[in-house]
């Protein structure tokens, strides 16, 4: 591979710092991910906005950019559309005031090249002297492994150079002559800085990604809304037949709401988790019980087979001071944590009952309207018969009916 030219060999000795923001990473991940799911053409170029005090650069947000291409066949940034977008951010972020720090794009792992010069040279001559490029590597993603690996980015700074040939970029007067300096890059410490509010955001996000899945349509059918309509026995437009599988999946999907998907997203992720807790508990425990029980006193670790795996007193090390630190398994005051957890059981049972409680209350009032009614019937009832009863002894007759013998009354 042959050698960046751009990028020097020598270490910053400028001293600054990076401190990147885990929402600004999520939104170029985001605009990277986009831009290749969509098959987009251009370059990948994004404005990073923070604050710079002293040595210490902080990356907070960042957002996606319009370029427009020069005669010459530079890309640049749009700059009324750029003033206008980075005015905005600062109208919204007013405390603390954020500034433009920087831009990034994708590179190969070598660094960037030339065409990223003229988007630079722009944004240090309008906006910021200072500002950093953050390179993203897509190329590291697919070559790295996806557990335990390097961030697919590198944060550089740029400086004038007379040292390398090429195009000008900065004309300096130097003991009465004139010389041309090049831009140059300088790779920049960077460590991962975050708050309670972005934590809340990444956990969200994090939390609800398993539901921003994408279902795949069968091999040989069309993407379309009727294929979730297929039935046994019938085919589709493409004349392929469906299968009582393909229905029920469909099926499936249409039932869940937005709300059960990420139902199910979360309590996916928790299995998850808890499975790799398991593994790992279960490889401590398969370790522990891989070493003989006479390698574990003193003096007696000589005496092992040959073929019996050694013991590693520093891993016993971590071992131990990783239950020690199990605050529910060993909780530092016995006492007090008894206390608490017999008053949150106790709590918990005084709420339930209390439940109960309003339950039969409630059962009762029902029994009582139900009662009244009843009551209000029979007097309604009663009532009625008195009445009839009544107007027939005003008219002199009295029927069998009412429980006295038929026949004319005579007063």
């Amino acid at each position: 591979m042959a050698e960046n030219t751009l990028i020097s060999s020598k270490p910053s000795d400028s001293g600054l710092h990076v401190q990147l923001h885990p929402l600004a990473l999520l939104t170029i991940s985001d605009h990277i991910t986009r831009h290749a799911a969509r098959q987009q053409q251009g370059q990948i170029v994004g404005a990073l906005l923070g604050q710079q005090n002293g040595r210490e650069i902080s990356l907070e947000y960042a957002f996606e950019c319009q370029t427009i291409a020069v005669s010459n066949g530079d890309i640049l940034l749009h700059q009324a559309w750029f003033d206008e977008r980075v005015k905005q951010f600062k109208d919204v972020h007013k405390s603390p005031v954020l500034d433009l720090v920087g831009w990034f794009t994708i590179t190969p792992p070598s660094g960037p090249d030339g065409s990223h010069l003229p988007i630079h040279r722009q944004i240090l001559q309008n906006f910021n002297e200072s500002a950093v490029l953050l390179a993203f590597h897509p190329s590291l993603l697919v070559s790295t492994s996806a557990t335990g690996a390097k961030l697919p980015l590198t944060i550089y700074e740029s400086f004038f150079d007379g040292e390398t040939s090429g195009d000008g970029d900065k004309l300096m007067h130097i003991d009465g002559e004139e010389q041309f300096l090049s831009i140059r890059f300088r790779e920049l410490p960077c460590t991962i800085e975050t708050g309670e509010a972005e934590m809340i955001s990444v956990n969200f996000v994090a939390g609800s990604g398993g539901s921003a899945m994408a279902i795949e349509n069968p091999p040989g059918a069309a993407a379309t809304d009727t294929d979730s309509q297929w039935q046994p026995g019938k085919k589709n437009r493409m004349g392929r037949q469906a299968t009582g599988t393909e229905l029920k999946a469909a099926d499936t999907a249409s039932l869940l709401s937005p709300e059960e998907e990420d139902l199910i997203a979360s309590l996916t992720t928790r299995l998850n988790a808890i499975r790799t807790l398991e593994s790992r508990i279960r490889l401590i425990k398969s370790y522990l019980s891989s070493q003989r029980s006479s390698c574990l006193d003193k003096g007696e670790s000589e005496t092992k087979d040959p073929g019996s795996p050694s013991l590693s007193y520093p891993i016993l090390r971590n071992i131990s001071s990783l239950i020690s630190h199990l605050s529910l398994l060993n909780p530092q005051d016995q006492e007090s944590f008894a206390v608490e957890s017999l008053e949150q059981a106790n709590d918990v049972t005084l709420i339930s009952l209390l439940g109960i409680l309003g339950k039969s209350v409630q059962g009762m009032r029902e029994l009582g309207k139900k009662l009244a009614i009843v009551e209000t019937g029979k007097h309604s009832n009663t009532s009625r018969k008195q009445l009839a009863l009544h107007g027939r002894l005003e008219e002199g007759y009295l029927t069998s009916r009412d429980g006295i013998p038929a026949g004319k009354f005579v007063s």
